[in-house]
């Protein structure tokens, strides 16, 4: 029904209107009390042996939402009410930002492909801020910030522009995120060179845990799949060295391999991040390479082309605790999350592992 749904209106729509209007009626719907228990009963069943800990946060599963959905916080109950597991709000800047101009998100149906050059619009951290510390949640999940720097900040200043940030929105995260991976932000992916990413990790754990005294606060840094192999090794090294909690691959891709199905050639060559099915092999290559590196000592976290359970499944053999998604929820709908929760559950039942933690990295791992 989705499907015949997106095909006779959304596909009709432009993809970001689209995506506001379907946003307005997950958000309506989570304000309804009756209604929004409904649909968490009918999207939302917990399956006890999908039960995931990660960086000493307790999830009802591995499943959750990746930024750039909910860049504003403004749905977090919303998306819990369709089943994931946690919600990744954000990117969230120092400042406020209306992103790239328009138009700035386009669909690759046939490839199951999305292209984006949002460019970080938000609200800004002030203002997101002042919203998660009056949100009263109806739904108990975990809640990740994920922070960017402001577009006009120069590069030299960028460390100060996400303490900025940090002071502001630490205490409100169960567990941050810093982004050096978007493409459509200039200069932002400079930041994933060590010499450039470890003063900067360095200022926003400090920060971190200035702000919120007594509790420490989990760190991760998300990374682009467009990393070559020995940079790659040099984040995981670096990520171990300075004791984050996590690192999340990964963002999308500048890259348009995978590529062919899309009728528009136009669309192929739209400027931006692609996401979605095409990134699928690369991501999983990189928590692959990630998992070799850093073994148990890190939390991995894998997105980046998710469509279904056997997506996440593969994720998990390769190291991640935490599966994320986001393009496919556009051609999926409000059932995916049960459909990959679901499949979850009964592939566990049927392999060799007792948990989801014994699973981790199984696939990686070499016998003793």
């Amino acid at each position: 029904m989705y499907r015949l749904f997106f095909d006779l209106v959304f596909r009709r729509m432009d993809p970001e209107r689209a995506h506001h209007l379907a946003f307005r009626w997950i958000r309506l719907a989570a304000r309804v009390p009756v209604l929004r228990t409904l649909l968490a009963a009918l999207l939302a069943p917990r399956h006890r042996e999908l039960r995931t800990e990660a960086f000493g946060l307790r999830m009802h599963g591995p499943f959750g939402l990746a930024a750039g959905f909910d860049k504003n916080a403004v749905a977090i109950d919303g998306m819990a009410m369709l089943g994931f597991d946690h919600v990744e709000i954000g990117t969230v800047t120092g400042e406020a930002q209306p992103g790239n101009p328009r138009t700035r998100l386009f669909r690759l149906v046939p490839d199951r492909a999305l292209v984006n050059r949002m460019g970080f619009n938000n609200e800004g951290s002030t203002a997101v801020a002042e919203r998660l510390a009056t949100r009263r949640p109806v739904f108990r999940t975990t809640v990740g910030v994920n922070i960017g720097k402001t577009k006009t900040v120069p590069e030299l200043e960028a460390a100060a522009d996400y303490v900025k940030s940090t002071e502001r929105l630490a205490r409100h995260a169960d567990y941050l995120v810093v982004n050096v991976s978007s493409p459509n932000t200039p200069g932002l992916r400079d930041l994933q060179a060590v010499d450039h990413l470890r003063p900067l990790l360095t200022a926003v754990r400090e920060a971190a845990d200035r702000s919120v005294p007594g509790r420490r606060v989990p760190l991760l840094v998300k990374i682009a799949p467009d990393l070559a192999d020995e940079d790659i090794d040099a984040v995981a090294d670096l990520a171990v060295a300075l004791g984050l909690d996590g690192i999340i691959a990964t963002n999308t891709t500048i890259a348009r391999e995978g590529l062919g199905l899309t009728s528009d050639p136009a669309l192929v060559r739209e400027t931006g991040g692609l996401s979605g099915a095409p990134l699928k092999a690369r991501s999983l290559e990189v928590l692959r390479r990630l998992y070799a590196r850093v073994g148990d000592r890190i939390t991995l976290v894998g997105v980046g082309g998710v469509e279904n359970a056997e997506d996440a499944w593969q994720r998990i053999l390769a190291g991640a605790t935490l599966v994320q998604g986001y393009s496919a929820f556009v051609y999926e709908g409000p059932f995916w999350s049960r459909a990959i929760h679901r499949g979850l559950a009964a592939r566990l039942r049927t392999s060799p592992y007792a948990t989801l933690a014994e699973a981790v990295g199984a696939d990686v791992r070499t016998p003793a």
